[in-house]
């Protein structure tokens, strides 16, 4: 167990080498590990393939995740000198396919799926536990749905299978979105309401896989426009429970690593969140405020003010939660408001709203007065866009939310820094078209 254990370790580290891998080139070769035959063909060795798949997201992917729209939707300002973060936050339709951010979200994603797809077409196969088996397969099937779903968010079309042969196909965002959602159904149905303990305790941790689950299904539907889906599946997520992805000294948190590690800060938050403050003005009593924020009076190199950063990243091993609590409340008064249910979309923004850090398991509670305005679907989507950027501070999804809300066209041109967002979605990386037939002509801006 051990020598599987350091297996999955190795791979990791050497897929830190070879990141640019297209959706197509998945199998690496290392001649002092055992074979993928001994790893996918013993209950140890999925067991570990599993918390490789749990690192690397929550490493790596969690890093391109997290930063990348960070700096394109404008939630964060660049604070050095790196090409690949002055690409970022020029923008624009110039936006070279070979950004390592652009190439680094894609090719990680894509990695998580196909040690994913490792697990599901191989854990019938090997002897153990029907418990076991069915909380392994619930756990790659819903590491799977969340890369497609970070895909989905960042790009024009995403691949949903990825392939050995230099011809893996694309669908659409749309198609990806409904492809996580049915592999949640998937991972629901087959873990039947109870983690393994083996699952939860080698793989897992702090991460609560049923209520992860569940929380996805509503993120993902309500992305796809499944109104009423998102609606069902966030209800039944227990906002008293925190699902995290935990660090420690080898596997650190990747924003602190990027922000604070040897005092050369990559990026800082914006000012208000990076929302123009000219229409969306936050109460200075609002929590979550001095909850992400430590005032910082300074501007980065393109004169974009900036702040110091809190919230979860000021430690090297501070837990990441896998989604937050806020999340499922939002996601219930923005469907409920496309709905045209407007008291019961206002109904669910109050939670968020009047909910102080005490009835908070993560401590993030605006403390504000409920909804006053006006009773229009409009008036209503907007303040919760403008909570959704508060609540959900630096989770990755700024981007599809600009996108999903209406918010003002990118205008193509470079180094716009007014601009809420400088893409609509990213280029596809050079590895991938460069290889892959299949890869789409890259979206204008």
């Amino acid at each position: 167990m051990t020598q599987l254990l350091s297996t999955i370790h190795k791979r990791i580290a050497l897929f830190g080498l070879i990141f640019l891998a297209t959706a197509c080139e998945t199998n690496f070769v290392n001649p002092n590990a055992p074979t993928d035959e001994q790893i996918l063909n013993s209950r140890e060795g999925l067991i570990n393939l599993g918390l490789g798949i749990k690192q690397l997201y929550s490493t790596s992917g969690m890093r391109w995740l997290i930063e990348t729209p960070a700096i394109t939707a404008r939630e964060g300002g660049i604070t050095t000198t790196f090409q690949n973060m002055i690409e970022l936050e020029d923008g624009g339709s110039d936006l070279p396919n070979f950004n390592s951010n652009v190439s680094g979200l894609w090719a990680t994603m894509l990695r998580v799926m196909v040690m994913c797809d490792d697990v599901i077409d191989n854990v019938d196969g090997v002897e153990m536990s029907d418990d076991t088996r069915n909380s392994l397969f619930a756990t790659a099937s819903t590491f799977k749905a969340m890369a497609i779903g970070a895909l989905a968010q960042h790009y024009e079309q995403v691949v949903i299978q990825p392939r050995g042969d230099n011809n893996a196909n694309f669908v659409s965002q749309q198609a990806g979105y409904e492809e996580a959602v049915r592999l949640l159904e998937s991972a629901e149905s087959a873990l039947g309401g109870s983690v393994d303990a083996t699952i939860q305790s080698s793989i897992l941790g702090g991460m609560e896989l049923l209520n992860t689950i569940y929380a996805m299904q509503a993120r993902f539907n309500l992305f796809a426009g499944n109104n009423q889906a998102a609606i069902d599946a966030a209800q039944q997520v227990d906002r008293s429970v925190a699902s995290v992805f935990e660090y420690d000294v080898l596997n650190q948190n990747p924003i602190w690593a990027r922000v604070y590690l040897n005092n050369a800060p990559n990026f800082k938050p914006r000012d208000n969140f990076g929302l123009p403050a000219d229409e969306f003005t936050y109460d200075p009593n609002d929590g979550r405020l001095d909850f992400y924020l430590i005032p910082l009076d300074e501007t980065n190199q393109n004169g974009l003010p900036i702040e110091d950063l809190a919230g979860f990243f000021l430690g090297n091993v501070d837990p990441i939660p896998v989604y937050l609590p806020g999340e499922m409340d939002l996601i219930i008064a923005e469907a409920q408001a496309r709905g045209g249910n407007l008291q019961a979309a206002a109904d669910a923004l109050d939670e968020v709203r009047t909910k102080t850090s005490e009835q908070d398991p993560f401590g993030i509670g605006a403390g504000l007065t409920a909804y006053s305005g006006p009773q229009t679907a409009d008036a209503l989507l907007l303040d919760i866009y403008q909570n959704r950027r508060a609540e959900l501070f630096l989770t990755g999804m700024s981007l599809e939310d600009s996108r999903r809300f209406g918010r003002p066209e990118p205008s193509g041109q470079a180094m716009q820094f007014d601009e809420e967002r400088n893409r609509n979605f990213y280029p596809f990386p050079i590895r991938e078209r460069s290889n892959n037939p299949n890869t789409p002509p890259d979206p204008t801006i």
